[in-house]
């Protein structure tokens, strides 16, 4: 299908840190999916609702209502990908947060777009009691992502399908986002699913990552926990968010010369 409409929601993820920036703005997978569809259908417009640091109940409550007056139809593909802030919070509770997001799902599908739902990294690291913690969490959410997706007929894109996306290959230093690469990759993932143009050696066999030093990888894990580690627990402790203050990149349609 050639899409009319692209409205992507969400967080850091959608909003597309952290990767090149064009105009002041972080350019990201879904800005760079919507290039690629406007190719094809000259009537498409593009909604990027995403904000860095939003925890599910605030997707819920500040963009999932804008979504109904946008969209058109089938032609309206809606990306979906929250939830995801809440499950590394230490407080994470899945018997509030998993409900929330069924529920959210729902309400998207019940406008009659075609719903873009995305699985979770599960192992970003060979053990420990953290990686542990982590794929419990997220091996669980994905579960719940998927048996949504087939109720509502949406499409699952699945990060477990490709492990290379949690690699430093495709993450930014602060080892959570993406970088330029990793956006890249994703789009494509993206286009490929949705039957858009890609390139069809997107996934290619990748050539071995150079090898480091001990003291590199030392240098690099201080440099993390203090550059990154460090202001994100700041900001919990104060109870404050990357995203305050911060509005949508295009909080209405807007077409793609």
């Amino acid at each position: 299908m050639k899409y009319r409409r692209f409205i992507a929601l969400g967080d850091s993820m959608t909003e597309g840190m952290s990767d090149e920036q064009v105009n002041g703005f972080y350019r990201g997978w879904a800005d760079r999916t919507a290039d690629v569809l406007a190719t094809e259908n000259s009537e498409f417009t593009y909604v990027n609702l995403a904000i860095r640091g939003k925890l599910l109940q605030q997707v819920i409550d500040d963009q999932i209502p804008l979504v109904p007056k946008f969209v058109t139809g089938k032609d309206t593909l809606v990306s979906f990908h929250a939830g995801a802030n809440d499950l590394l919070r230490p407080s994470y509770n899945p018997d509030l947060v998993l409900p929330k997001y069924q529920e959210a799902v729902r309400v998207l599908a019940a406008t009659g777009c075609q719903l873009m739902l995305f699985t979770a990294i599960e192992r970003v690291a060979k053990s420990g009691k953290m990686q542990d913690l982590w794929q419990a969490r997220f091996s669980q959410f994905n579960k719940v992502v998927r048996d949504m997706a087939t109720e509502v007929g949406g499409i699952v894109l699945e990060a477990t399908a490709d492990p290379e996306i949690g690699s430093r290959r495709f993450l930014d230093k602060d080892r959570l986002h993406l970088n330029p690469a990793g956006h890249h990759r994703v789009a494509q993932g993206v286009l490929q699913k949705i039957g858009g143009p890609h390139d069809a050696n997107w996934r290619s066999d990748l050539p071995p990552l150079p090898s480091r030093s001990l003291v590199a990888k030392i240098y690099d894990d201080l440099r993390w926990f203090i550059t990154f580690l460090i202001p994100w627990m700041s900001r919990r402790i104060r109870g404050v968010s990357s995203g305050d203050g911060r509005s949508p990149k295009h909080s209405a349609p807007i077409a793609l010369s």
